[in-house]
């Protein structure tokens, strides 16, 4: 696999671009190709086998483009698609989950009392319960499903008094009662970071997934020597379904510059 080929990301919409925001700025040598599947967002409200049909086509499309590497740029896909994303391509290139990383990291700060916010099928996958229990079984985790939250932000709404009622609604919620850290188990939550850590008023460890993913990343690929060599920096960007608020918020990670390529799948 060549050192600069492109690392191959996906989400179901804007969320994965926290991730791939994370990525360009500590790797601003490598070259990334993002998907978004507009077409069927949102994952969290789908089937685990229709997330899982999802991933594989958007996977065997991202390594039709020369992909060096996969990441699953979603929580609900990773909860329940990474062992077939693992099983269809981690022979070839490795593959990524962005919930793996957060639950090691999250025990290493020797947080015990977790709470973890996400889609429905992030929550009833259990992901994260199961796997922080199952390295740690002294740690207590309580879930709770937010999904009025993606659409929030896939609308655009993310700053508007509309969010901070949702917000409220959820955070208020008494499976979040007595939490000392807050997993956003989604992607696109950390566009809300801020305004999450303000409502909580800094009583809560607010642990989001961008940077964590990314430096994990970073140390693998520097372990298998394919890190890019050359900078070239280039990304594009692909979404099964143009919507003008997807290019719009992409913007604002990337530039003006940034142009959407359509591709069904």
């Amino acid at each position: 696999m060549a050192n600069d080929a492109p690392i191959g990301i996906f989400d179901s919409g804007v969320g994965g671009l926290t991730v791939a925001r994370a990525l360009a700025n500590l790797l601003p040598r490598e070259n990334f190709i993002y998907f978004g599947d507009t077409a069927h967002l949102p994952y969290g409200e789908k089937s685990a086998e229709a997330i899982t049909s999802y991933s594989l086509a958007i996977g065997d499309f991202l390594m039709s483009k020369g992909a060096k590497a996969l990441v699953i740029a979603c929580n609900s896909a990773s909860a329940v698609a990474f062992e077939a994303m693992q099983e269809k391509f981690g022979h070839l290139v490795p593959v990524f989950n962005v919930i793996d990383p957060v639950v090691d990291a999250t025990l290493a700060h020797g947080h015990k009392k977790i709470g973890v916010i996400g889609t429905r099928a992030t929550v009833l996958s259990g992901a994260y319960k199961s796997r922080l229990q199952k390295n740690d079984a002294t740690v207590t985790v309580n879930s709770l499903a937010t999904p009025l939250l993606v659409p929030v932000i896939e609308e655009g709404l993310a700053q508007s008094n509309i969010s901070n009622d949702v917000l409220a609604h959820y955070l208020n919620k008494p499976e979040l009662a007595g939490v000392s850290s807050l997993i956003l188990g989604c992607t696109h939550y950390p566009i809300l970071h801020n305004k999450i850590e303000e409502y909580l008023k800094n009583r809560v460890a607010v642990i989001d997934s961008p940077l964590i993913v990314a430096e994990t990343i970073s140390q693998v690929l520097a372990a298998k020597h394919l890190l890019a060599t050359k900078k070239w920096g280039k990304h594009i960007f692909y979404v099964s379904d143009y919507t003008e608020t997807f290019e719009q918020i992409a913007r604002q990670f990337f530039g003006n510059d940034l142009r959407l390529q359509e591709q069904t799948l």
